[in-house]
């Protein structure tokens, strides 16, 4: 099994950003990553409530947000559910979970990141493949048609 076709296993956010760390050197991009840790830090832990910062069971949740630079605009947040939310120039890929979100940087990066578009009924999605025929594939609104995305179209 040659390294792309492997699924990364990354068991927390840390390793995760450590994993697109390394993607953005490999790919010359720059990269920047805030981090929110604690129950009270997290977006889907509004409801901790104030002062609390573990969990139930004592663990401190760990969220990141990375942004790449250069074309196309990506970023990545990480949640401590182990999913992401990563977008692509506007486009909204949810519930990624984690251990894919490598293989789907890499896809988009590596230029294999198309746009299919039908005439009838007008429409456009996003489709990203990972190893193992497995893809991802989203809507893209017309609005958000931008060059980078107009250049992937098929």
């Amino acid at each position: 099994m040659d390294q792309s076709d492997r699924r990364d296993h990354l068991p927390t956010t840390e390793a995760a950003v450590t994993a697109l760390h390394a993607i953005a050197a490999a790919h010359g991009r720059e990269i920047e990553v805030t981090h929110d840790i604690g129950a009270d830090r997290t977006s889907r832990r509004v409801a901790a409530g104030v002062g609390v910062t573990a969990d139930p069971d004592g663990s401190l949740p760990h969220e990141a947000y990375a942004e790449f630079g250069g074309a196309p605009q990506v970023s990545v947040r990480l949640y401590p559910d182990d999913d992401a939310l990563i977008t692509v120039e506007g486009v909204e890929f949810h519930d990624v979970p984690r251990d894919d979100v490598p293989a789907f940087l890499r896809s988009v990066f590596g230029g294999l990141a198309t746009v299919r578009s039908r005439r009838f009924p007008p429409v456009s999605s996003l489709v990203v493949p990972l190893p193992g025929d497995r893809t991802y594939k989203e809507t893209v609104p017309v609005y958000l048609l931008t060059p980078w995305l107009s250049r992937r179209i098929r």
